[in-house]
């Protein structure tokens, strides 16, 4: 998790310092990755409360952003044992980066991988939230910082390690060509949903 840890930090602060220029407070912000711990869909709902949008249509496109965890849920599903509520709170921290770091092998995963992998994600998440609503005001825009290349520097470091065969490079250039044409004609979520069927077609045949 190392190398991750300066991506996820700076995303954090960006998400922190984006949420307090959209007009949350500092709480509000703090409580919303505490709960939600879900960066892109988090992102998405305060760039469109920012822009004046409504509830709904921020909901919505943090609910289309987060579909793509409905298929991560489901490939790691056999790795959790126990009570349902141990379940569901054990499963809070199965998210890109943790899916990714946990696989073994290709449908294999394990599960202290996972939930160690995710437990960090979500410590430095917050504590980068935390660092960007205090420091909103001295850090100004964080596009001027580059703290807005840390969340596709970290995706790319994290799809590299899963290139390891022909079929992987298929899917993911795949997804990438359906998530390209599809990203300036659908809205927001619909291009992410759409390439991650690329690779379950690929899974079906």
């Amino acid at each position: 998790m190392a190398p991750l840890i300066p991506a996820i930090l700076g995303f954090g602060v960006s998400f922190g310092v984006l949420a307090r220029s959209a007009g949350l407070d500092a709480w509000a912000t703090t409580a919303m990755s505490l709960t939600t711990f879900a960066g892109s869909a988090q992102f998405a709902a305060v760039s469109i409360l920012g822009a004046g949008g409504g509830v709904t249509a921020a909901v919505v496109a943090a609910v289309l952003l987060n579909a793509r965890y409905v298929a991560l849920g489901v490939s790691v599903a056999s790795v959790f044992r126990g009570p349902a509520l141990r379940r569901l709170l054990e499963s809070q921290l199965v998210i890109d980066e943790s899916w990714a770091l946990g696989t073994t092998a290709p449908g294999r995963f394990d599960r202290r991988l996972l939930l160690g992998a995710g437990a960090v994600c979500y410590l430095f998440w917050v504590l980068g939230t935390v660092v960007g609503v205090l420091g909103a005001s001295a850090l100004g825009d964080p596009t001027v910082l580059g703290l807005d290349a840390a969340f596709p520097a970290l995706f790319l470091a994290l799809l590299v390690a899963q290139l390891r065969s022909r079929r992987a490079v298929l899917a993911a250039v795949g997804g990438a060509l359906v998530a390209l044409v599809l990203l300036p004609l659908t809205p927001l979520g619909v291009p992410i949903i759409a390439a991650a069927a690329v690779p379950l077609l690929g899974l079906r045949r």
